[in-house]
């Protein structure tokens, strides 16, 4: 059963639902990277919103040399 997201607080915020598609698709929307690539991070890295997106930002920079 989905999360209900009417009801957020900080806590909330500052982690990245990996079973949540909706989630997913939007972390890898933001950072120009793959679902996939995403759940990868989510898998190496757990759930934390600062950590994915400084891993997001190293993938894109490896990728990109």
């Amino acid at each position: 059963m989905p999360d209900d997201k009417l009801k957020r607080s900080a806590r909330d915020r500052d982690r990245v639902a990996g079973g949540q598609a909706y989630e997913v698709e939007y972390f890898a929307r933001k950072h120009a990277i793959s679902v996939e690539q995403a759940r990868q991070l989510i898998n190496e890295h757990g759930n934390n919103r600062a950590m994915l997106d400084a891993a997001a930002e190293i993938m894109k920079w490896k990728g990109a040399a």
